[in-house]
């Protein structure tokens, strides 16, 4: 019953942290009125996406996926997530630059940065 624990729960804690992280993102983006506060919540959100992608391309026993000499067959991790993750950080900076940028420009048309009285800003205009 222990081992079963162990296994089930434990030995998977990166899946569990990338859940947690995933769920604090996720309350961010919904629970708080502060624009900076959702950007940061997106960004939480995105970091735990990338532990679960690059969480698959976990191969116990595995190498890096390198030239070996001829005839050597080893057991290799998939280099896909981390390429592709590689790229999803690249385009979450620049959304997190972007989505700052226009934080900024509603802060200097508007004077706020909240979200409730954003809208009652521009429902005043």
């Amino acid at each position: 019953m222990i081992e079963s624990f162990y296994e089930l729960f434990l030995s998977r804690y990166n899946y569990w942290m990338a859940i947690i992280l995933m769920m604090i993102g996720l309350y961010a983006l919904i629970a708080k009125q502060n624009l900076v506060k959702k950007i940061i919540g997106l960004n939480i959100f995105q970091t735990a996406i990338f532990l679960f992608y690059i969480s698959f391309a976990e191969v116990r026993g595995g190498t890096a996926p390198i030239y070996t000499a001829e005839g050597v067959h080893d057991l290799y991790v998939n280099p896909l997530p981390h390429v592709l993750i590689l790229t999803a950080i690249v385009v979450g900076v620049s959304v997190t630059a972007v989505a700052l940028s226009l934080i900024i420009r509603i802060y200097e048309e508007y004077g706020v940065i909240d979200e409730n009285e954003l809208m009652q800003a521009v429902r005043k205009r």
